[in-house]
């Protein structure tokens, strides 16, 4: 298995939330029991400190405590990608060296809020892939919707084209399934090398994203377990088997996606199913309400049932 992410990179990497005690504060016993379950149902590859992690809620000591923690009960088992995203440069070369050094497989980093002119976003990623080294393999996260930065399928080929580390893209616009196409088409072609693409969202178009050319998923469903078979049965040329696991799912997974409440929702979910010992969201953040809590009791219950009847069918 490959140290580093790559161009060819395929699979699932799931994005890992950062369990917190009741207090609030780091709970590494959970991060030992996360990445355990993460294991177990099989994913690729994890990617840490990600805005799913709450990355920007931490400290740069509990950045690296945690980082380092993962690395650590993975113990090079599977790829580690490290989430270095930041207003400064400075501090993101720093977090990437200490990340990279820990053994990681490369870093995420998403462009900085602000106009989105292209000259504006190839500079400040030269700026980056400068600042790292070349030898640290980049996965460019576009993920508009929460940096307001919209960025074109044309850009995001250029910054390949000229920057040989950026190897992945996570693409998680809304709508998208034209980018997915587009990069996978005008990649991997005479003047622009392959760019693997791993997709978030949540999962939500993972079927038609798979279709359009995408290499597998990078998002934090807590059902990772369906993220791995689905896009194994895709691979494997069963796409109606993909899209009838994916519907079993659909209810709790579209739950999971409600803007701003979804994280609170999944850290809940991931509590129940044994892999973290608390839910709690650091501020600002949102609380479930009683409410909130019989929906995902039923959804969970649901769930279950209709993975046996697939099962039962298969």
């Amino acid at each position: 298995m490959s140290k580093t992410i790559t161009r060819e990179t395929r699979g699932v990497y799931i994005i890992a939330a950062t369990p917190f005690g009741d207090d609030g504060s780091l709970d590494l016993d959970s991060t030992d029991r996360m990445v355990d379950f993460y294991l177990r149902h099989g994913v690729d590859g994890i990617t840490i400190l990600g805005m799913m992690g709450e990355a920007n809620k931490l400290t740069e000591e509990e950045a690296r405590v945690f980082a380092s923690r993962v690395l650590k009960r993975i113990a090079g088992c599977i790829p580690v990608v490290v989430g270095v995203s930041g207003a400064g440069i400075d501090n993101l070369k720093s977090l990437a060296r200490f990340a990279m050094g820990a053994g990681a497989a490369g870093i995420m980093v998403a462009p900085t809020p602000g106009p989105a002119v292209e000259d504006r976003i190839i500079g400040y990623f030269a700026q980056v892939c400068d600042a790292v080294g070349p030898d640290v393999p980049i996965c460019f996260q576009d993920f508009p919707q929460s940096t307001g930065v919209p960025v074109s399928s044309s850009t995001i080929l250029t910054l390949t084209r000229q920057h040989p580390q950026i190897v992945m893209l996570k693409h998680e616009d809304c709508p998208g399934l034209a980018k997915v196409e587009a990069v996978r088409n005008r990649s991997g072609t005479g003047d622009t090398p392959r760019m693997s693409i791993l997709c978030g969202n949540g999962g939500l178009y993972l079927p038609l994203e798979l279709t359009r050319g995408a290499d597998g998923a990078m998002t934090g469903f807590a059902y990772p377990e369906m993220l791995v078979q689905l896009v194994a049965k895709h691979m494997a040329g069963d796409v109606d088997g993909a899209e009838d696991l994916f519907d079993a799912y659909l209810p709790i997974l579209r739950y999971e996606q409600q803007l701003n409440f979804g994280l609170a929702a999944r850290k809940e979910i991931l509590r129940r199913r044994g892999a973290i010992a608390s839910a709690f969201v650091r501020r600002p953040g949102p609380r479930l309400s009683a409410a909130d809590h019989v929906d995902i009791d039923r959804l969970m219950r649901r769930t279950e049932i209709n993975v046996e009847k697939l099962g039962h069918a298969a």
